[in-house]
């Protein structure tokens, strides 16, 4: 078994510290370690080294839509990005609602070895809202599912919303929301407000958000389970959570990198690589949702990485996919937004990135902290860096990305998954 040395980082964000790892596990941290059989030194000086990130919300298209994205170029994608792990949401065609295709998307991940894949379950058949899925099924799969999510549609009908939240309170699973009441956004394009009404595009009002997570956490108050909400991205949102958890309710949230950064006044562009669910919103909306994870009442950041081919997205923007690519930037993107500005430091981002998600899926051997014996699934970061976002170095098989030839801070240099090195100097192995 092959030994490691990563020399002089900072763990953390902390003091600087020597890391062995062993085979599969860190051996040893401390100053200035020594060993003879160290088959590979890693300088980090003034780097920071992170438990592997853990994505609770990623969109993988394998099986079925190839073009966009497969597990092996999600999974490389996430490597690039300091993820060890990720969670495929169940948006496929076909769809994830059965134990062969929670399974099949497993053993993909499995057989890519850049990146542990758990499957979400769908909630219900088809992602139609009329029935419940193989919630039980899927469990007791071999891919072992614990988080279940219509994602892209919402649970709208709230005695099918209930009924799950009742089944997976069993074995202490979790149903994450896509809050978004279908009848108040029909044919919404972008965030209601004064920019929608000076565009002519169909307004997305925060209501119907915020309605729909207002019912779910009464919902799990009453049976008692456990419910997650998706990509919250309003501050009428960020209240209605707090509130909730004031009472105990057990609610957790997750705020994509992008809803922390932009804003609707980017859709004055018409460049549809703005379109995504639910849209981007105001300013006010913005400081409260990065206040609302320095204070942890949002528990995670989770990318929502949502790859679509060339032509979904180069089109005008009314027949436009939603979505964004963010696997490889997010780190990058909650520096600039919750470092850089001293809302979070380094600790708190490997609790909102790596500890938090990995207690809420429950992904065995993930987020585990930075010590002797426990597994090494490492990220190692050169927060030092800043430079413009090429897409064209992507891993991801998808290139539609918001950040084009912006500027942003940090650069994830290393990972590894269980001692293996998945990226090295920036470049996958």
């Amino acid at each position: 078994m092959s030994k490691t040395l990563i020399r002089g980082a900072k763990v953390l964000g902390g003091e600087s510290q020597d890391v062995l790892i062993d085979g599969g596990t860190i051996a040893e941290v401390g100053p200035e370690l020594r060993d003879a059989d160290v088959t590979r030194v890693v300088e980090a000086t003034g780097k920071i080294l992170l438990p592997g990130l853990v994505d609770l919300h990623t969109h993988l298209r394998e099986p079925g839509r190839e073009d966009s994205e497969t597990v092996l170029t999600g999974t490389r994608a996430a490597a690039s990005g300091g993820y060890t792990s990720v969670f495929a949401m169940a948006n496929t065609f076909p769809v994830a609602d059965t134990a062969g295709v929670v399974e099949q998307v497993w053993r993909l991940g499995q057989e890519s070895g850049y990146c542990d894949v758990q499957p979400v379950g769908a909630v219900t058949v088809g992602l139609e809202g009329q029935k419940l899925a193989e919630l039980g099924a899927m469990h007791e799969s071999a891919a072992g599912v614990t988080v279940f999510s219509d994602d892209g549609k919402c649970v709208h009908d709230a005695v099918i919303m209930r009924r799950a939240l009742e089944y997976v309170k069993a074995f202490g699973g979790v149903v994450a929301q896509h809050a978004q009441e279908p009848r108040l956004t029909e044919g919404a394009q972008m965030n209601e407000g004064v920019v929608s009404a000076e565009l002519g595009l169909g307004g997305w009002p925060a209501v119907a958000e915020e309605s729909i997570i207002a019912r779910d956490v009464l919902l799990a108050e009453h049976v008692g389970s456990r419910v997650h909400i998706c990509h919250l991205s309003t501050a009428g949102s960020v209240e209605i959570v707090r509130w909730a958890k004031s009472r105990g309710i057990r609610v957790t949230a997750e705020v994509t990198p992008h809803h922390l950064l932009l804003t609707d006044e980017l859709v004055r562009s018409y460049n549809p690589v703005y379109k995504v669910n639910p849209p981007l919103r105001t300013e006010r909306d913005v400081m409260a949702l990065r206040e609302a994870l320095a204070d942890g009442t949002i528990d995670i950041v989770a990318t929502d990485h949502a790859p679509h081919p060339h032509e979904d997205k180069d089109c005008e923007w009314a027949a436009a996919a939603m979505g964004m690519v963010g696997l490889e930037t997010a780190l990058s993107v909650v520096q600039e937004t919750m470092v850089d500005t001293g809302l979070l430091d380094w600790a708190g981002v490997a609790d909102r990135m790596s500890f938090t998600p990995a207690r809420i899926g429950q992904a065995e051997g993930h987020g585990r902290p930075v010590s002797a014996g426990e597994p090494a699934n490492l990220t190692l970061v050169d927060s030092a860096y800043r430079g413009p976002v090429d897409p064209a170095g992507f891993a991801s098989r998808s290139r539609n990305t918001p950040y084009e030839g912006r500027e942003l801070p940090g650069r994830v240099t290393h990972t590894w998954l269980r001692g293996k090195a998945t990226l090295v100097d920036g470049k996958l192995t």
